[in-house]
């Protein structure tokens, strides 16, 4: 298994999701062998808990991480962790024990950032190699930086060397090219040793700040976005050849891509969705989702599009444990349920509970939108927004409504109320945060 998560990548980035001012060839062709899915949600808008609940199967709420990890003062102030309780059920460690040599190439951000310099190497998580950039711990791609007309490179996020070693300095447009290097090797090596493999590669190529090849460069922010986009893609392509010409490979192997969470107000594209990244709104927090695998999936299906089946990351690490033939650890209990018959093209089932959100404490208001949505909640159709204790609330029929352009509470009361006591009995059953209190440090006293 190979699970590529692209740092906040919009829904409508790719080109084969509609994107038409940049193209993504190599995944698109992923796409036309595979499976798109439209409806396909992250844990969380914004990238720590993003990636926490992709890992764990569990609301990342739980492990007290509802927002980027920042410094540990800022940690402090909105109530957080300093990073993941290895103690967590990852999905790593489950696989690792049943006899997966498991890898992480790319960015981690779930602890070891800023001045968070006692946080576990990513190996205390169940992996066997790690390789990351500057919001990790343990060995190590750092950035250096070049435009036209620069006579030699800079250097960016020099500080985060003292996060562990061997550090690697290269050029940001070819770290991509760094990770996907270092997972073929280790793709190498597991197949020597006659091993299955389960790999982490997340890119942060989209991320700002935003450093395309040189000869690649556009105008505009929005320009240079799509130049990464664009180089990531192509960066992308012999790790995939890689799989696709090695029959043994090209039929045991499942690749899936998506988003941590939504794009950058005005560089990526939501789509037709309401929201960016840090909302709750569906640009925030649904992604696309891509999964390849001529092994897995029904051929019927193949170069087909899924866009009615919802369900999200967290759902994740119980569909991989059905199809590797697992069961959970004793005792551990997911928020996320398997998936499998719909990942694979052989239902279009949706998850069969409800999905809860809660916003980061410190995104009250972004992005000049003031007063933005505490929780959310989607069961089937319906979709709700509203405050910590249910005020102001929003409903939208998702099937009728996607761009939540028309608020139905007050035509639909029944549904209204029943979604506003599902979302704040689930925000008051898991860790509370400071969201209600938090301050920005220019505002504090």
């Amino acid at each position: 298994m190979i699970m590529i998560l692209i740092d906040d990548m919009g829904w409508g980035d790719l080109s084969c999701f509609g994107n038409k001012d940049a193209k993504t060839p190599n995944i698109d062709r992923l796409a036309a062998e595979g499976l798109r899915f439209e409806q396909f949600y992250t844990a969380s808008p914004i990238c720590s808990p993003s990636r926490v609940g992709l890992s764990t199967g569990q609301y990342p709420q739980r492990w007290r991480i509802g927002s980027f990890l920042n410094n540990r003062a800022e940690n402090n102030a909105r109530g957080m962790a300093q990073w993941l309780d290895p103690q967590a059920p990852m999905i790593a460690r489950m696989l690792q024990g049943a006899g997966y040599a498991t890898g992480h190439f790319g960015k981690w951000h779930m602890g070891g950032q800023r001045d968070v310099d006692d946080a576990p190497p990513i190996t205390a998580y169940g992996f066997d190699a790690s390789l990351t950039n500057f919001e990790g711990m343990g060995a190590k791609l750092l950035p250096l930086t070049l435009k036209p007309g620069d006579d030699k490179p800079g250097r960016i996020w020099a500080d985060a060397e003292r996060l562990g070693e061997p550090v690697t300095w290269m050029q940001r447009s070819q770290i991509t090219t760094g990770f996907v290097d270092a997972a073929l090797e280790f793709i190498d090596s597991s197949v020597r040793r006659e091993k299955p493999f389960f790999i982490n590669l997340w890119p942060d190529d989209v991320h700002g700040p935003f450093w395309p090849p040189v000869d690649q460069w556009r105008d505009g922010k929005r320009g240079l976005y799509h130049s990464v986009l664009e180089s990531m893609d192509h960066q992308f392509g012999k790790l995939f050849d890689r799989i696709r010409n090695d029959s043994a490979l090209r039929d045991n192997t499942l690749i899936l891509i998506c988003s941590d969470n939504g794009p950058e107000v005005g560089v990526g594209s939501a789509g037709p969705f309401r929201g960016s990244k840090a909302m709750l709104y569906e640009g925030g927090i649904r992604s696309p989702l891509v999964v390849w695998g001529p092994g897995f999936i029904a051929p019927e299906k193949t170069g087909t599009a899924n866009r009615v089946s919802h369900f999200a990351t967290m759902d994740l690490v119980p569909t991989f444990l059905t199809i590797a033939g697992m069961s959970a650890p004793s005792g551990t209990n997911f928020d996320g349920v398997s998936m499998h018959e719909t990942l694979l093209g052989r239902s279009e089932a949706s998850r069969d509970r409800p999905l809860f959100f809660r916003r980061p404490p410190d995104r009250a208001s972004f992005s000049g939108e003031k007063n933005l949505p505490d929780l959310a909640v989607r069961d089937g159709r319906w979709k709700l927004l509203c405050t910590y204790d249910g005020a102001s609330p929003q409903l939208y029929n998702l099937d009728l409504d996607p761009s939540e352009k028309k608020n139905l509470a007050d035509e639909h009361p029944a549904e209204t109320a029943r979604l506003i006591t599902a979302a704040v009995a689930w925000h008051r059953s898991i860790p509370a945060d400071n969201g209600t209190t938090y301050l920005p440090p220019a505002k504090r006293k």
